[in-house]
């Protein structure tokens, strides 16, 4: 059995922080991460949340991942926001969508935004193209709605970045790349 948080918290914590930014330096690779045995979230999913959130980081929670609300709660102290107030945002595509709601910063302050970890059930192919900076060329990710990538990406410098999450892996999709179909 697993521990319900970190068994060594500066290390594991440290180790996630560096597989995350690698993930947003490198958009559309996946990386692997390990964690706990959480009800309703991913061990990537979960080593997120207990690497990125604290008592200051508003998070909402969608249906499935709602069920781990009192985990993250206990582990982080992260209070429960509206998508309108969240710093964080975890759950599966259809429970996230609409991007409308989530702040996206302000000229002065683009980094005011929310970051979405969508929990999906592939990282690997997909037929959205993804170019920008990170990307030698190109690389695949299996989105679940281009068009709002792409919509996402031309706010930039404003906009939302988003992890992408399965099982124990993780990838990302920062505002900074322009989103294709192929």
């Amino acid at each position: 059995m697993r521990a319900p948080g970190f068994a060594d918290p500066p290390r594991d914590s440290a180790r996630v922080f560096r597989a995350a930014m690698e993930a947003m330096a490198r958009p559309g690779t996946a990386y692997a991460v390990t964690g706990p045995e959480v009800p309703g979230l991913s061990p990537a999913a979960a080593v997120l949340l207990l690497t990125l959130t604290d008592p200051s980081t508003p998070v909402y929670l969608g249906r499935a991942a709602a069920r781990a609300r009192d985990w993250l709660t206990f582990h982080t102290g992260a209070p429960a926001a509206e998508k309108s107030a969240a710093m964080f945002a975890l759950g599966a595509w259809e429970d996230l969508a609409p991007l409308d709601p989530y702040p996206v910063g302000t000229p002065d302050y683009p980094d005011r935004s929310a970051t979405l970890i969508v929990e999906t059930s592939a990282l690997r192919g997909g037929d959205a193209r993804l170019t920008g900076p990170g990307i030698e060329t190109e690389a695949r990710l299996p989105l679940p709605d281009r068009a709002a990538f792409a919509r996402n990406a031309g706010l930039y410098p404003l906009g939302l970045d988003f992890y992408f999450t399965c099982g124990s892996a993780l990838a990302a999709l920062p505002r900074s790349t322009a989103v294709e179909a192929r």
